[in-house]
């Protein structure tokens, strides 16, 4: 949503273009120069203020004077929005009813049933299953010896598989489910078009419905599956909604799945694109699965190249960001990926050092919101690459001078990568 604040803040004003094909190709370079010449300053387009230093970054999601939602503050009218786009009704609803966009005390309380259910135990319980998958995949796209997508052939089809298995419905659903997570995610975009809201909106709406009848019959009979078990949570009396458990299966599907996908790739990418860090991920593929080595790269991979650059927060109360005060209702815009390009918080930051220990990035979060999703994509990464680098030691880019079509700026991975086993 394009939005003025009541109170314009009194950064430096700068204007970058989100649509820029230079800028979502490579905005490295253009980051650098964000935090050596203005690290917080209002976006005007945007109607944002813009922050791009991890320090700054940090603070903002740790601190409880910024939220992910606003109208528990502040109402439409005084911030100035228009009635709510009867276009996107069913997406709205989405949007109040999970816990990224709650704050406490009910962000606590949907947090606390859900971790009752989306447990560590039952991620790990993931990992010979997410090892089957994988293979199988490596063994269909290698049969040919080929060129091959890696996004429609590999990234894709996994996460979909292991959300088909956490809720309990069959991989046959794979594929809409997908196009569901697709359609969705591009309203996070800063911009979007009516098609694409219209299209968010009936997969809200489609998935919905596919929810609530599994619920029904898990009611009827239940099963080993999240659904069920989010169906039947209960603390102290309390158990979710309907619409609370829509939306978090909504969530955990976008979230879970978004992240792995453009994660994969655009790890993959790097890889390929630097000989070096090509050859020392593919001693540490050779370790036993699990190996402390495999889980550093693999940081280090989600550090270098964000599959999601830009996450935003409202400022709640009065607070302080930068030496200027922001009034409740100022929308910041927090820049990931800068953040974890940052040399006051990472050495060399423009390397890939796989040894890297600590590596407090941001591409999870921080503070109160930090990505319930976060344990199932680190092990599904920490399975498929090393996975994929074994199976295919000289892979490399199968058409090097075609320009790459990336999905956006937030949303940041590719449709499409060519790429060819030897």
């Amino acid at each position: 949503m394009r939005y003025t604040p009541r109170v314009i803040p009194t950064f430096p004003q700068r204007t970058f273009d989100l649509g820029d094909p230079a800028l979502v190709r490579d905005p490295y370079p253009f980051f650098e120069r964000l935090r050596e010449e203005s690290p917080v300053f209002y976006e005007p387009r945007l109607g944002k203020v813009v922050v791009s230093r991890y320090a700054d970054i940090a603070a903002v999601l740790r601190s409880r004077r910024f939220g992910t939602s606003i109208l528990h503050v502040l109402s439409r009218d005084e911030l100035g929005w228009p009635p709510p786009d009867p276009r996107q009704a069913a997406f709205d609803r989405f949007e109040e009813s999970h816990m990224l966009s709650n704050e406490p005390p009910r962000h606590t309380r949907l947090r606390n049933l859900v971790g009752k259910t989306f447990t560590p135990r039952r991620i790990a319980s993931l990992a010979e299953r997410t090892t089957a998958i994988v293979e199988q995949t490596l063994d269909r796209v290698a049969a040919s010896g080929a060129p091959f997508d890696l996004v429609g052939d590999v990234a894709e089809p996994l996460p979909v598989f292991l959300i088909c298995e956490l809720l309990g419905v069959a991989t046959t659903h794979a594929a809409q489910l997908r196009a569901w997570s697709a359609a969705i995610v591009k309203l996070y975009e800063l911009e979007s078009s009516a098609e694409q809201q219209r299209a968010a909106n009936d997969a809200v709406i489609a998935f919905s419905a596919f929810v609530r009848d599994i619920v029904a019959a898990r009611r009827a009979e239940p099963a080993d599956d999240l659904i069920t078990a989010l169906a039947a949570v209960e603390e102290a009396g309390d158990n979710l909604s309907e619409d609370e458990l829509i939306g978090t299966c909504i969530l955990l599907l976008n979230a879970g799945h978004e992240a792995t996908v453009n994660g994969t790739v655009n790890a993959m990418l790097a890889l390929m694109r630097d000989a070096d860090a090509w050859e020392r991920f593919r001693a540490i593929a050779q370790l036993p699965a699990g190996d402390p080595a495999i889980r550093l790269a693999v940081e280090e991979l989600l550090r270098y190249d964000s599959p999601v650059p830009l996450f935003e927060r409202w400022v709640l109360e009065p607070v302080e960001l930068a030496g200027v005060t922001l009034e409740p209702g100022t929308q910041v815009a927090l820049i990931y990926a800068s953040g974890n390009r940052d040399p006051g918080a990472f050495a060399e930051p423009d390397r890939l050092d796989f040894t890297r220990d600590p590596n407090p990035h941001l591409t999870f979060g921080l503070g109160i919101h930090y990505c319930l999703g976060a344990p199932l994509a680190r092990l599904e990464l920490q399975i498929a690459l090393p996975a994929l680098v074994r199976r295919f030691p000289t892979l490399r880019l199968a058409e090097p001078d075609a320009p790459l079509d990336f999905t956006g700026f937030v949303i940041h991975g590719l449709r499409r990568l060519m790429v060819a086993p030897q």
